[in-house]
């Protein structure tokens, strides 16, 4: 049986692109380039705001444009994020089995917690991690590794959930099996070419496909 479920958040459990593309689109302004669409933003994100604002803005100017997304994304971020449909009875249904549930997210830890508390579904996740100082950002799977070591789940017996292949990535560095689901920044022909063990067209799919893999009947 799955002791672990990580899930990601942004393109997972969360639409969170109109905030992101409301706070680069202020970065970028001030530092006298113009805005991208929505549409762009979602190609560009996934690997850590670093890197966004180096893809936005160049890498000379990246850390002033990290400190100015931040800024405004304190201010939208919670108007401009809306949970994904079927994430609070997956979650509760994940949770009601028995599950232990984390997040694991290249967006900063505070802005995680923050959105899944004002969404009303924090108390569902034991943990909650982000990169940081001392913790690289996915797909290194440090994160990963953490929260696994948190919850003593060994790689055999935990699942991380996505939308993109760096979730694949950080699984197949941790030794956990992957499942990516559509909904997200890629396309469905993208996640298929991902490698990872499953791939879904809605998360309300994913506790059914746990279920046939604790049983068995799923390799």
């Amino acid at each position: 049986m799955f002791v672990l479920i990580v899930f990601d958040l942004d393109g997972t459990l969360i639409d969170g692109y109109a905030g992101i593309t409301d706070a680069l689109g202020f970065a970028m302004e001030r530092l006298g380039f113009a805005p991208l669409s929505e549409e762009t933003v979602r190609g560009m994100v996934g690997e850590g705001l670093e890197k966004l604002l180096e893809r936005a803005v160049g890498a000379a100017h990246a850390r002033e444009g990290v400190r100015l997304f931040r800024e405004r994304y304190a201010v939208v971020a919670d108007e401009k994020t809306f949970l994904l449909p079927d994430v609070p009875d997956v979650v509760e249904r994940l949770a009601h089995d028995g599950h232990l549930l984390a997040v694991a997210s290249n967006k900063p830890e505070r802005f995680s917690r923050r959105i899944l508390a004002g969404k009303g579904v924090a108390d569902r996740f034991f943990a909650v991690a982000g990169p940081d100082d001392a913790t690289p950002p996915k797909p290194d799977p440090a994160m990963l590794l953490a929260i696994m070591r948190r919850a003593a789940a060994p790689p055999g017996r935990t699942v991380a959930v996505g939308d993109m292949e760096i979730d694949a990535e950080t699984a197949r560095a941790a030794g956990c099996r992957c499942v990516l689901v559509d909904g997200g920044s890629r396309s469905h022909a993208e996640l298929e070419a991902a490698g990872a063990d499953a791939h879904l067209a809605r998360l309300a799919l994913l506790p059914g496909w746990i279920e046939q893999v604790d049983r068995g009947s799923l390799d």
